[in-house]
């Protein structure tokens, strides 16, 4: 079977106001103010230490990986208690997700957010059960942008490896679908904009609306 496997943060959901919403509390309870703005966005979704290396860096003092790795778990901690408080999936995002079912190709996700916190959000979202896998950064011995990460999202969903497409924003969902052998869309409505058109996948997404004609396209016949 043909699959859609999609990225989490940025792709299916507009997560980055939770995640340096929780980046800042870890600031505030070491004293000081909110480091990150909203216009971090594009950081927030490369992850927690991406954050913690950026607010460390405006600070102006001395840090060290040593303090983002002590700082990590609380990040997490903080952003499981908010996890859902301005979350939003991007428009369409369901309705392709459904669109794809009925033309038999199968959905799962592949994510580089813990997978106890993925979930978490898309339980609170209302949408887990639409989707066949979740493989999270801690779910297998590997994480994008090795490709076995995609291959297992992609088995569990249904669906046979070389014959997945990867739904991202990022140039590690690109790196992940060229080491797998398999072709990329990127979505411009992320917090990297038309950025990612630099990264030249196989397709851009303006619209969620357009996926599944970019899915049979890209994908080929059943």
């Amino acid at each position: 079977m043909r699959t859609v496997i999609f990225d989490l943060d940025g792709t299916l959901a507009d997560t980055s106001k939770d995640l340096l919403e929780a980046a800042n509390a870890c600031f505030r309870e070491l004293g000081h103010d909110d480091p990150l703005t909203d216009a971090d966005s594009a950081v927030a979704v490369r992850g927690g230490r991406a954050m913690l290396r950026l607010a460390f860096d405006r600070l102006g003092g001395p840090w060290d990986e040593g303090m983002v790795n002590r700082e990590y778990p609380e990040l997490l901690r903080h952003y499981e208690t908010r996890i859902d408080t301005h979350t939003v999936l991007y428009p369409g995002a369901m309705e392709a997700v459904a669109e794809l079912g009925r033309r038999g190709i199968g959905v799962g996700i592949c994510t580089n957010k813990p997978e106890a916190l993925a979930q978490l959000l898309l339980s609170r979202l209302g949408v887990r059960d639409a989707f066949g896998s979740l493989v999270g950064a801690d779910t297998l011995a590997v994480r994008k942008p090795d490709p076995e990460a995609l291959f297992v999202a992609a088995e569990r969903a249904g669906g046979l490896r070389h014959r997945a497409l990867l739904v991202g924003d990022t140039v590690t969902d690109r790196d992940t679908a060229r080491a797998a052998g398999v072709p990329c869309a990127l979505v411009t409505f992320g917090p990297g904009g038309r950025s990612v058109e630099e990264l030249e996948p196989e397709a851009l997404l303006e619209r969620f609306e357009d996926l599944p004609d970019v899915a049979e396209r890209l994908l080929g016949a059943a």
